[in-house]
């Protein structure tokens, strides 16, 4: 039995890799031989099962952090448009027109550090309302809220809550200095805790190892994080990483089979940064991928869900409604 062969045997009983051979597997040369075993290992421990979510901009722009990748930011020049947290009706009428093409999940999206007690009620309200007009599962990115407040979002009716590690432990400084990876630790414990599930992954491409990834995995597996999306920077002008090189799709796909080793039991997430490849990301679907998000990003567009439903279905993918 080769080095991969025993890899693979070890993921599909669930355990998942160790970071020495996820660094091997990063490192080996077949690449194709790569795509199929994490491929082998999605379909036994996950199945046919596709995890569809679309994402709204619920407020945008002016936020104090630092985050190096993101146009939203206040303190860089990227031209981004700015608006307060838009109505609960708005954000019901999305979730709603989206549950009904076939989505899944609908998350809430907000700029910002955190909510304030007014747009924490705000967003309850929303969630409450869009509850009332569609099945749809919703889930809420607000940043580093308090367990108080993730509490409230539970009872509101968020299912899962949404806070990306972006980067390793050694890397993070790298990417953001106003707050830290233990502060992003404390809000995935804290969700937990009150009750929701967690989505939390990274952005590749932004100057990190192979190493940085997989010990990001590897600190979500031991979190017990089960949705995991994987950004592939998009470069925005007026940010500190515009001038970053773009990654090749192969860089992408041996991202997401690595990843399937390590969590095999995962839903691995195409984010951002995935509409950029000619075939909209059908290699990587079968690379051990089993997630998206569809329709548009935060400040770039993405690939509509028709679209995306027909590519996933020609694929061999279920996508069952919430």
């Amino acid at each position: 039995m080769n080095r991969l062969e025993e890899a693979k045997q070890k993921a599909l009983k669930g355990d998942g890799v160790s970071r020495d051979e996820a660094l091997w597997l990063f490192e080996s040369d077949d690449l194709t031989a790569l795509c199929r075993a994490a491929d082998e290992i999605r379909d036994a421990r996950c199945g046919n099962a596709f995890d569809l979510c679309s994402i709204v901009n619920g407020k945008c722009g002016r936020c104090s952090e630092d985050c190096r990748f993101c146009a939203q930011s206040a303190r860089y020049p990227a031209e981004t448009g700015a608006y307060p947290l838009l109505a609960a009706d708005e954000l019901a009428a999305r979730a709603k027109a989206d549950h009904e093409q076939g989505v899944q999940r609908f998350s809430i999206v907000t700029a910002g550090r955190t909510l304030s007690e007014a747009e924490t009620e705000a967003v309850c309200a929303a969630v409450r309302a869009i509850r009332e007009a569609c099945g749809v599962s919703v889930c809420g990115s607000h940043g580093l809220l308090s367990y108080e407040q993730l509490v409230r979002l539970r009872q509101a009716g968020v299912a899962r809550y949404h806070c990306n590690l972006e980067a390793s432990r050694r890397f993070f400084p790298q990417v953001c200095t106003t707050h830290t990876y233990d502060d992003k630790i404390a809000v995935i414990q804290n969700a937990m805790r009150a009750g929701l599930t967690v989505c939390s992954g990274l952005i590749i491409g932004m100057g990190e190892t192979a190493a940085d990834r997989i010990d990001l995995a590897l600190d979500l597996r031991a979190l017990g994080v089960r949705s995991v999306p994987v950004n592939v920077l998009t470069p925005i002008p007026g940010t500190p990483f515009e001038q970053l090189p773009a990654l090749t799709e192969d860089e992408v796909c041996r991202t997401a089979a690595v990843f399937r080793f390590v969590l095999p039991q995962a839903a691995i997430r195409m984010a951002a940064g995935r509409g950029k490849f000619e075939d909209k990301g059908a290699r990587i679907f079968r690379s051990g991928a089993n997630a998206a998000i569809t329709g548009d990003m935060l400040t770039t567009s993405g690939i509509t869900v028709a679209r995306d439903l027909a590519l996933l279905r020609s694929l061999g993918f279920e996508v069952a409604r919430a």
